[in-house]
C-alpha cells in the first residue's frame, strides 16, 4: 500500500483513497508495524464521495518506512525480496487497495490500478502475467493505469488477491446476465417467428379470400377447399395445427405444398389468367 499510495518520497509520504475500508486498514497496519498512530484527514468532494487522506511527513517516520521497506527516492520498484519471503497475493491485495477498482460487472467487465510511476506500472503488469492474467497499459490524466478485461481474468485476479467473495459475487453476475441474454435472444426469435407465421397466415388468407371472390372456394378441389376453409376459419393455427385438423391429416410440409398451390391460383388470378384451378 505505501509503493502504490499517492506520493512516496524522502520528504513526504502521501496515501489517499476514496474507500473508507482501505483508509481504515491502511491507519491499522501502520500503527502495528510502526508503532506511531497516523491521524486520517477526510474531505468530501464533488458528487458527494469522500477522499481519506494519510500524510506522513516527519523525517524519523519517513525513514523508517525507507529503511524497513528499501525504498529508494530515485524510483519505485518491486523488491522480490519482500515478497518471496511473504506473500504475492497479499502484495497484489495492498495495491488494489492502494489504486485499484473493479466496476460494476453489470455494466462492463473491468478492473484496473491507477499507478503513479511508469517503471512500477510495468513491474505491476509483469507480476500479473506471472500469475496466468493478461493486463494492459494506458495512461489517463499523467496515471499509468494497468487494466484487465474479461471476466475470467478478473475473477483470477480477485480470487489471488485474497476477494474470493467478490469473485463469487461477479460469477453469479455474469450467469445471470448469461440466461438474461440467453432469454433474450429466445424471446427475440420466438418474435420473429411468430411475425413470419402472422405474416404467412394473412398472405393465405388473402389469396384464399381472392379466389373466393373471383372463381368461387367450389372451383378447388376437395383438398384445397378443405385447407382454405380451415384456414379462413382459424387464422391463428399454424400449418402443423391445420394438418392435424383435416379430414386426413397431412404433415407440415404437404399442408404448406397445399397452400403453395393456392397461391399460384391466386397469383394466376392476379394476372388475368384462368378463373379455375390449374
Amino acid at each position: 500500500m505505501l509503493l502504490f499510495s499517492r506520493t512516496l518520497s524522502t520528504e513526504r509520504i502521501c496515501f489517499q483513497t476514496e474507500s473508507g475500508i482501505a483508509a481504515e486498514t491502511f491507519g491499522m497496519l501502520f500503527a502495528r508495524i510502526f508503532r506511531t498512530e497516523l491521524q486520517c484527514r477526510k474531505t468530501e468532494r464533488r458528487g458527494g464521495t469522500e477522499l481519506y487522506t494519510y500524510d506522513i511527513t516527519e523525517p524519523v517516520t519517513v525513514n523508517r518506512v525507507f529503511t524497513k521497506y528499501h525504498f529508494a527516492d530515485a524510483g519505485r520498484t518491486i523488491d522480490s525480496g519482500i515478497i518471496a519471503t511473504n506473500s504475492l497475493g497479499v502484495f497484489a491485495g495492498g495495491a488494489f487497495l492502494a489504486c485499484g477498482s473493479v466496476n460494476d460487472p453489470q455494466k462492463e467487465y473491468h478492473l484496473e490500478f491507477s499507478v503513479p510511476d511508469e517503471e512500477l506500472a510495468a513491474e505491476l503488469t509483469q507480476l500479473l502475467e506471472d500469475i496466468g492474467v493478461t493486463a494492459g497499459r494506458v495512461v489517463r490524466r499523467g496515471q499509468f493505469i494497468v487494466y484487465i478485461k474479461g471476466s475470467e481474468s478478473i475473477e483470477d485476479t480477485l480470487t489471488f488477491i485474497g476477494a474470493q467473495q467478490c469473485t463469487l459475487e461477479l460469477m453469479n453476475v455474469k450467469i445471470y446476465k448469461d440466461v438474461r441474454n440467453k432469454a433474450n435472444r429466445i424471446a427475440n426469435c420466438d418474435s420473429a417467428n411468430i411475425d413470419k407465421v402472422v405474416n404467412a397466415a394473412m398472405k393465405q388468407i388473402e389469396d384464399i379470400k381472392l379466389i373466393a371472390a373471383v372463381s368461387g372456394l367450389d372451383s378447388l378441389s376437395d383438398d384445397l377447399k378443405e385447407v382454405a376453409l380451415l384456414r379462413l376459419e382459424n387464422t391463428d393455427m399454424s400449418l402443423k395445427e391445420i394438418g392435424e385438423n383435416l379430414s386426413e391429416p397431412l404433415s407440415r410440409s404437404g399442408v404448406n405444398h397445399r397452400f403453395q398451390k393456392l397461391s399460384k391460383i391466386a397469383d394466376s388470378l392476379r394476372r388475368g389468367g384462368a378463373k379455375n384451378e390449374p
